[in-house]
């Protein structure tokens, strides 16, 4: 598994998450511990990380999730989340791009643990299958040094060219004014 994740001040990534949760000290607080446990719970093997300046980061073989609080939401965006099959329609966020998928979750919002937890398991396995599919084409034999080949017969329009000794056209070229001399 890579480990990637960045320490500030001599802290773990782990402890400045618990030290943010604790700042937030509200319903975004209690939304990304919740989160922050069920993740744990999916993967009891994810690594927390604390990247960009303060932002919460589960990675397993690369980047699961990561974890913004904002006014309104706390926000969970999975970095390949597009490649995520999502049968109960947890993403709410960001669904117009080619990559990440988010779920927002506003105050009061119930977390449908089982779903989220698939979903975090998916992406585990998605990036674990990434990473085998990588390390296979390293693996690969070297292709064996084979007889030259004789080259490709000419198309039709390549051999007309040829008979009839016909050459490429090309715009023709104009050519450029004197310079004017200055002073005269």
């Amino acid at each position: 598994m890579k480990r990637s994740g960045t320490k500030q001040e001599g802290e773990s990534a782990s402890k400045l998450i618990s030290n943010r949760i604790a700042e937030l000290g509200d319903w975004r607080g209690e939304t990304l511990g919740r989160i922050r446990a069920l993740i744990k719970e999916a993967d009891p093997d994810i690594l927390e990380e604390w990247k960009w300046m303060g932002t919460p980061v589960w990675s397993h073989d690369g980047i699961v999730c990561t974890g913004e609080s904002y006014k309104k939401v706390v926000k969970m965006t999975f970095a390949k989340g597009a490649f995520l099959k999502d049968p109960s329609g947890l993403f709410n966020s960001s669904l117009e791009g080619n990559m990440r998928r988010a779920i927002d979750v506003a105050e009061g919002e119930k977390i449908d643990a089982p779903a989220l937890k698939a979903l975090i398991l998916a992406a585990v396995e998605l990036n674990s299958s990434g990473k085998k599919k990588t390390a296979a084409k390293k693996k690969a034999v070297p292709a064996k040094k084979s007889a030259p080949t004789k080259k490709a017969a000419p198309t039709k329009k390549a051999a007309a060219k040829k008979k009839t000794g016909a050459k490429k056209r090309t715009a023709p070229t104009k050519k450029a004014a004197p310079a004017k001399r200055a002073g005269r």
